[in-house]
């Protein structure tokens, strides 16, 4: 994807991906260096994980812990070498607990990549 424009489709694609539990397609779009904040973890910003290998790790385990996960009533915007996607993430965790929350990514993009996904949920009380 190197060198690719970066559009609406492109974070429709990756959207996709993730529907699709393709872990090698969701990692085609990001570049070697990249940083996904994750929506929980030990800090303010969430659990950071750096490089391809833990961003890699992080999602493996996302799909893992909500195996129906899905995404939907999405949409997208970009401008420049920043983005946006909302959606609502439905599924089933491990536990049995249902999941309907709605979310965003904030992107940013370099040479065509994500090189910065920050994730955040609603908190449903």
């Amino acid at each position: 994807m190197s060198g690719e424009r970066v559009d609406r489709a492109m974070l429709r694609a990756f959207l996709d991906a993730f529907n699709a539990h393709d872990l090698d397609a969701i990692m085609a779009f990001f570049a070697d260096d990249c940083v996904f904040e994750m929506p929980r973890g030990p800090a303010p910003g969430g659990r950071r994980l750096e490089g391809r290998d833990q961003v890699r790790e992080g999602i493996r385990s996302r799909l893992e812990g909500i195996p129906d996960v899905r995404y939907g009533d999405d949409r997208h915007w970009v401008c420049g070498d920043r983005g946006v996607s909302e959606w609502t993430i439905r599924g089933t965790a491990r536990s049995g607990e249902r999941i309907e929350v709605r979310g965003c990514d904030l992107f940013e993009f370099a040479d065509g990549r994500i090189s910065r996904k920050d994730s955040f949920w609603k908190i449903v009380d």
